[in-house]
């Protein structure tokens, strides 16, 4: 796994439980224009719950439902949302906030 794809791990708080399985982290993928239709992406900067919750199931592996991440412990909602928020910067500036990166 690429330390780019690392990054866009999230490792859960709160493990999500589907039926018998349990989901512990989910990785995020950046996501292309039409999977941000609909939302606004100044909401999605300033980590807005709706608009967290309507692109997480678009971008999330394994594919989580609406409901899934209505249930989501709140610390692990910032920690997609600020996934989210850092796809939507562009490289340079992301190298700018972190030069680590």
């Amino acid at each position: 796994m690429s330390d780019t794809t690392q990054d866009n791990v999230v490792v859960l708080d709160q493990p999500i439980t589907r039926g018998e399985t349990t989901i512990a982290q989910i990785t995020l993928r950046k996501p292309n224009a039409g999977e941000l239709r609909g939302v606004s992406l100044a909401e999605l900067l300033q980590l807005d719950v709706a608009a967290i919750m309507r692109v997480t199931p678009r971008i999330s592996i394994p594919s989580l439902t609406e409901s899934e991440v209505r249930g989501m412990d709140p610390a692990d909602l910032v920690d997609v949302g600020g996934k989210i928020a850092g796809f939507l910067l562009k490289k340079s500036v992301r190298a700018e906030l972190s030069p680590s990166a």
